[in-house]
């Protein structure tokens, strides 16, 4: 492969690493995804990279309870809401402006519909046995 096109594809991982690193603050940004991403990208790329993503608390906290347990607890998915949308009401009360206050609304709807369709709910002991495995052989 050529090296300019695999540092290339190397930086783009690191820059998904780090818009999911701000997506735990900022909700509109997809957590989750970024880390799948970048973990992929590393995997093909780089094993040195892949292994240190892989071993981060941010990947263990958000990437691997999702993937092992297949969804989230309804606990997570309601603490996620509540901080999306406490950020969100800020935003429209420091912007009067009722376009902005339409695409906040999407964007609240859009969460609801990823919360209550897209991303299966599972049981808080899944999420906390596969956890607890996972740490167990790091």
């Amino acid at each position: 492969m050529n090296i300019i096109l695999r540092y290339i594809i190397l930086g783009f991982a690191w820059l998904c690493v780090g818009a999911a690193c701000v997506g735990i603050f900022v909700p509109v940004l997809p957590t989750t995804p970024l880390l799948l991403m970048a973990t992929f990208l590393f995997g093909k790329f780089s094993p040195r990279c892949h292994a240190i993503i892989t071993s981060s608390k941010v990947y263990r906290s958000y990437v691997v309870p999702f993937k092992e347990a297949g969804g989230m607890p309804v606990k997570a998915k309601m603490r996620m809401l509540l901080i999306s949308f406490t950020v969100l009401a800020i935003s429209a009360a420091l912007v009067q402006k009722p376009f902005v206050w339409a695409i906040l609304a999407c964007v609240a709807l859009f969460l609801v519909y990823l919360m209550a369709v897209r991303i299966p709910t599972v049981g808080e002991d899944a999420v906390v046995r596969e956890t607890a495995e996972i740490e167990a052989e790091a």
